[in-house]
């Protein structure tokens, strides 16, 4: 299968801090791929790395075949790759629409309001165009911040933990809208709800230590023993 993006020797320090160290990965086309670890593990560095937030000190970044190792964000942004952040970082004095638009906007869409409407759409928010995006529900500015996403019609969308401070009841929805975004966007997934993970991702990249440290089906993953015993807390002695 193509690869979409893929990283060779990725590595970050801070300080004496190896918190990304010689990584390799590899984003297949159309695939939700999970990205978990510990605390610490380097996660949000490496994907900040992958988005351009952050620059690389050595290794290479191919996207879609070309190298944007040193490729400002903004520009990767408009090459494809668009990250949704931890904490939601709507506008939340503008509208839904104004939030929706600026997006569309910032990679030159042409008809901005068939694209914001087509995102709110996916994202089952048609119909709250008009509301303050402060004004909304967490659950519903997390939608708004994928809405956002896809209006930069991205080829890989990047999620980091998306399901943190949603209730119960609205976790089954979003996995229903994560698979609705495949295949046509590549999703790459940073999650600390392993339950989350284990049902959406087709495959798994465990890190620690900012290394990786395995590489899997979720089945496979869960079966690892050396990720077991670093990460997923089994008591072996028990079973």
């Amino acid at each position: 299968m193509a690869a979409v993006i893929e990283a060779r020797g990725l590595t970050r320090y801070f300080g004496g801090l190896r918190a990304v160290d010689g990584v390799d990965f590899r984003l297949q086309q159309g695939e939700i791929h999970g990205l978990i670890g510990p605390n610490g593990a380097g996660k949000t560095t490496f994907v900040s790395l992958l988005s351009g937030r952050v620059p690389v000190q050595s290794g290479s970044i191919m996207l879609n075949g070309t190298d944007i190792t040193h490729m400002p964000a903004h520009l990767r942004v408009r090459a494809g790759v668009a990250y949704t952040f931890q904490i939601t970082s709507v506008y939340p004095r503008l509208s839904v629409f104004d939030n929706v638009a600026l997006a569309a906007q910032s990679r030159g869409a042409g008809d901005v309001v068939a694209e914001v409407a087509d995102a709110l759409n996916r994202v089952g928010m048609a119909g709250l165009e008009q509301a303050l995006a402060g004004t909304l529900s967490y659950g519903h500015q997390r939608l708004l911040e994928v809405a956002m996403g896809l209006a930069l019609q991205p080829s890989v969308l990047i999620l980091d933990e998306p399901t943190q401070g949603l209730a119960s009841g609205e976790i089954a929805g979003f996995k229903a809208l994560i698979r609705s975004l495949v295949p046509q966007t590549t999703i790459l997934l940073i999650e600390h709800n392993m339950d989350v993970v284990m049902d959406l991702a087709d495959r798994i990249t465990v890190l620690n230590f900012g290394q990786v440290l395995a590489v899997g089906t979720p089945e496979e993953i869960r079966m690892n023993r050396v990720v077991q015993d670093a990460y997923l807390g089994v008591d072996h002695a028990a079973g």
